[in-house]
């Protein structure tokens, strides 16, 4: 079974776990991957880049982080992903993306990375570009926030 748990920080309109969960189950099956327990935490450039510094050393904003909770070995994926919704919302404005299709984006590529995929490379960005444009019709970008 696919587990999500979604934390938004309250002076963000709160997203939709129902929304993630049914994407992200739909993502990690055609991965052959039955068993997860996710949790994303929606917040601030602020929350991101503290955690940029003290994990990775590095002083900037970013996007999104994701945190492998247990061996890339294990069949079953436990991991945390970090979303900044202001980058977010800044990316969207960027890309001329909806802004919730571009938080959608940002949760596929967490997952993605909790799955093995790497992004280092030209070769690698654009491979995990062509599968967050495949999973996003997965998810139901119009309903991410909840009313």
């Amino acid at each position: 079974m696919i587990k999500t748990h979604v934390e938004t920080d309250p002076k963000y309109d709160p997203v939709n776990n129902e929304v993630i969960e049914n994407g992200v189950t739909r993502l990690f099956k055609s991965k052959h991957i039955n068993e997860a327990n996710l949790s994303f935490i929606f917040s601030d450039d602020n929350l991101l880049n503290s955690l940029k510094r003290e994990f990775f050393k590095l002083d900037h904003f970013t996007d999104v982080i994701a945190f492998r909770l247990n061996e890339y070995e294990e069949k079953n994926v436990d991991g945390e992903i970090y979303i900044s919704l202001p980058r977010a919302e800044e990316n969207s404005k960027c890309y001329k993306e909806p802004y919730s299709k571009e938080v959608l984006r940002l949760i596929i590529h967490g997952c993605l990375h909790l799955i093995g995929f790497d992004d280092n490379t030209k070769k690698e960005k654009e491979k995990m570009t062509d599968l967050e444009n495949k999973n996003l019709e997965n998810f139901d970008h119009e309903n991410i926030f909840e009313e």
